[in-house]
């Protein structure tokens, strides 16, 4: 069974496009589409379950399980959250991606919110033993972009894990908690409301509102993300440039396709990091 989450963009046919390309290749398998019913009542999603996995399925008990794993989804970003700003800084390289695994196996074992709970304080707990060195005033930088491309480690050819190996403090306000699970639109277009009025897209607020506030919050730079073709990032791309003069912080833009390198963007980083080490350097 495979499930993709809904899509108010062209997110929306990744579903059908997967699911093409998989029977294409000969794979069988079933296909939950979300995106078939985004924006409809919670009967139509309640509606594809039925039909798709279970005719008899209790939806009180379903709805018991679907609040564990919300549960579920908002510990596994606190746990990231931690891993982002503090893993470039152990002592012995491969703890942190040590205990990281053995916290999601935790977690794919847990049967019950019970589970879940324990899980979490155990790979927490986990994660504050390793021993670290971090500096009073590390080099701080924003990850935002489109949803898909900016979380996707093989879609962005794993744009964390390289800057975690140069030894920067990573922030990334964009995963499921935020987007998904407590999103307003309104709070985050109001937050940055000098720079945009409208909505302009599925991530669009998003990513402006958390660039004005990693830039309000002195952080040395944001690294901006997504799909080639992706219109609401585009669309933030002016926007974002008016924020960098504004508040003197750099946000390098990377686009991906098909025919992105990269060897070409270990060159981007590696420069983006030296300008920012130099800054960083004269500063004090």
């Amino acid at each position: 069974m495979l499930v993709q989450f809904a899509g108010p963009c062209r997110l929306g046919y990744y579903g059908e496009l997967k699911d093409s390309i998989l029977r294409d290749l000969g794979y069988e398998f079933d296909m939950l589409n979300f995106a078939t019913v985004t924006g409809k009542p919670l009967k139509d999603y309640i509606d594809v379950c039925k039909r798709k996995i279970n005719p008899n399925v209790s939806v009180p008990h379903g709805v018991v399980n679907m609040l564990a794993t919300f549960k579920m989804v908002e510990y596994l970003d606190e746990a990231n959250d931690y891993y982002l700003a503090n893993a470039a800084f152990e002592d012995n390289p491969g703890d942190f991606e040590h205990a990281r695994q053995a916290y999601f196996a935790d977690m794919r074992n847990a049967a019950c919110e019970k589970d879940i709970v324990a899980a979490q304080k155990a790979g927490l707990e986990r994660f504050r033993a390793i021993p670290c060195h971090k500096p009073d005033n590390p080099i701080r930088v924003g990850l935002v972009g489109e949803y898909f491309t900016a979380v996707d480690e093989s879609s962005n050819l794993g744009v964390e894990k390289k800057l975690l190996g140069m030894g920067v403090e990573l922030h990334h306000m964009l995963n499921m908690t935020n987007r998904n699970l407590r999103y307003n639109e309104k709070n985050l277009r109001a937050s940055a409301s000098d720079y945009i009025t409208y909505d302009m897209g599925p991530t669009s607020s998003m990513t402006i509102a958390a660039t004005l506030k990693y830039a309000q919050a002195g952080f040395d730079g944001v690294i901006h993300m997504k799909s080639s073709g992706c219109t609401p990032e585009i669309d933030c791309m002016p926007v974002l440039q008016h924020i960098s003069r504004d508040m003197h912080m750099p946000v390098p833009y990377l686009s991906y396709d098909s025919q992105t390198s990269d060897t070409g963007l270990d060159t981007r980083l590696e420069a983006f990091y030296d300008m920012l080490a130099m800054k960083k350097e004269k500063q004090r």
